[in-house]
């Protein structure tokens, strides 16, 4: 799966094969992977592997930080790729936002967040409930006669 794959017209230019397109879109890979790629299995207790640990954390970082945050030297790289920094930069975020558990394929303002179209808009009907109800039915109001009487004995 190539991720930087893009839709565009190809020009008499794209066409030949050049080894320093292909140093940068190795670049950008090996960014890629450095940014979206999990954890190693390491054993944390022994301590010849915290080092290792640490340098991975560093790496995923960086990678990380060039991607999301662009930059001048970002866009000059996917430039020398051959790449739009703009495609590249928003896939790149929605791999780590999936990585991250979003949902990123549904968009914001679809319909399913709002509810069935029926209730959209309308206020729901209030149940009365208790002595609003009698209230409502009864002429007087509030609760029947019959539950008002005290019984004495």
């Amino acid at each position: 799966m190539n991720i930087f794959a893009q839709k565009y017209e190809p020009t008499q230019e794209d066409n030949i094969a050049m080894p320093e397109r292909d140093l940068w879109t190795a670049v950008l890979c090996r960014a890629a992977l450095d940014a979206v790629k999990g954890a190693p299995q390491l054993d944390l207790n022994k301590r010849s592997n915290v080092s290792h640990n640490n340098y991975y954390n560093y790496n995923r970082d960086q990678a990380r930080h060039f991607f999301l945050n662009g930059g001048e030297d970002f866009k000059i790289i996917c430039e020398l790729a051959g790449r739009n920094y703009i495609y590249v930069q928003q896939k790149i975020r929605k791999i780590l936002l999936r990585k991250n558990g979003w949902n990123v394929d549904v968009p914001v303002t679809s319909r399913y967040r709002q509810g069935s179209k029926k209730g959209r808009g309308r206020p729901k009907k209030k149940k009365l409930t208790g002595n609003s109800y009698y209230a409502f039915i009864g002429k007087k109001g509030g609760r029947p006669r019959i539950y008002n009487k005290i019984k004495t004995a």
